[in-house]
């Protein structure tokens, strides 16, 4: 049995989280599915300018594991782009964190494409 995911911080849960190529009718596109926390680092490396290190520590997560999800999501950002497909934000191992730099009051998702709405079941607490 594979070892389970740590909840990955994330600041707050995307307002929008499907993107399709506009003109295209949705039941003829294939979909690609990003999970909440690739968005969060892509976000705070991408679109804020953080070091991997630094934004790793902000999702209380490994340098290493902040860079493998960034490849993924890089790869799924661009095949939608380029071949034309929908993007799907949902699910993932994450803890919403309002204000990162802090860790009181968190909610906790875990969720995924096949999991109901994909945001899974909630737990409110602030450690792991």
């Amino acid at each position: 049995m594979p070892r389970p995911r740590h909840f990955r911080r994330v600041a707050n849960m995307p307002h929008v989280n499907y993107y399709k190529p506009r003109g295209v009718p949705l039941s003829v596109l294939e979909q690609v599915d990003l999970t909440v926390d690739e968005l969060e680092a892509i976000r705070l490396t991408d679109l804020e300018g953080l070091y991997q290190a630094d934004a790793a520590e902000k999702m209380n997560i490994s340098r290493q594991t902040l860079g493998r999800i960034i490849e993924s999501a890089h790869k799924k950002i661009a095949d939608a782009l380029v071949n034309g497909k929908a993007l799907l934000i949902e699910g993932g191992p994450v803890e919403i964190i309002p204000d990162i730099s802090s860790a009181g009051g968190s909610h906790r998702f875990r969720g995924g494409p096949g999991r109901g709405q994909g945001r899974g079941r909630c737990r409110r607490g602030g450690g792991r």
